[in-house]
């Protein structure tokens, strides 16, 4: 079978890239736990790059060969890890219809790990869909992607004006705010409801906070100035889901 290529070798390089991933409508798979659900999901799958280490077990699968040291010289991870993929973005509808009973809307998240663990955390809880604002960083981004450990594939994220969601759907609108009213254990959700989180360093955007139909607050007992916004959407998305 033949080994990689140059051009493959550069076409991965590219892809971290998001306006090449957007062209190519393509992104990178790496590391074992995340291949193994990626063969589970219902993603198309371009390339499988692997060390004969990780081939061995998985001949009757179509891998390509690949030497520890190209993988490090392609890899997004400080220890690459035997296996990288190439799969295809999925198309996503224009037509958005928010029948379950709890949709996640995150506005200007723009950290990596903090987007790849809330992804991951809502596939915890079984959320199905994630709303981002347009400004948001791109799910397909390497390290959003090894920080969801997989639940990017059993999720849907989609990128939009989360104005224009707010204004043509009429549900209520929840949404994270340090002057909001306190959540405890009898609070229940009405739902079909948005759960609304804001940015790391600034929180919920003005425009979008006059939608806010019940902001609320993780009540405090410590002295900590903030809480990360991956800890506070667990956190919520518990209070929301526990029967």
């Amino acid at each position: 079978m033949p080994e990689i290529t140059k051009n493959q070798l550069k076409h991965i390089r590219l892809l971290k890239q998001k306006k090449y991933r957007q062209q190519h409508a393509e992104f990178v798979v790496e590391g074992e736990k995340n291949i193994i659900e990626l063969l589970k999901s219902a993603f198309a799958i371009k390339a499988i790059f692997a060390t004969e280490e990780w081939k061995r077990p998985h001949l009757e699968m179509n891998v390509t060969p690949i030497t520890q040291k190209q993988l490090s010289q392609i890899s997004s991870l400080s220890t690459p890890d035997k296996v990288i993929a190439i799969a295809k973005i999925p198309k996503t509808t224009t037509e958005l219809k928010f029948n379950s009973a709890i949709t996640l809307c995150l506005d200007s998240i723009n950290d990596p790990g903090n987007l790849g663990t809330i992804i991951r955390t809502a596939d915890w809880f079984g959320i199905k869909n994630i709303v981002c604002s347009a400004n948001s960083v791109d799910c397909y981004n390497p390290k959003v992607v090894q920080a969801t450990k997989g639940s990017i594939f059993n999720i849907n994220v989609t990128y939009t004006s989360l104005e224009d969601v707010f204004t043509s759907h009429n549900i209520h609108v929840y949404g994270a705010a340090l002057n909001g009213k306190e959540i405890n254990t009898k609070f229940s959700p009405e739902t079909p409801c948005f759960l609304l989180m804001g940015s790391e360093s600034h929180g919920i955007s003005p425009i979008l906070e006059s939608f806010v139909t019940h902001a609320l607050k993780i009540p405090q007992i410590g002295k900590a100035e903030s809480l990360n916004v991956a800890i506070a959407t667990s956190i919520l998305l518990h209070q929301f889901t526990i029967k």
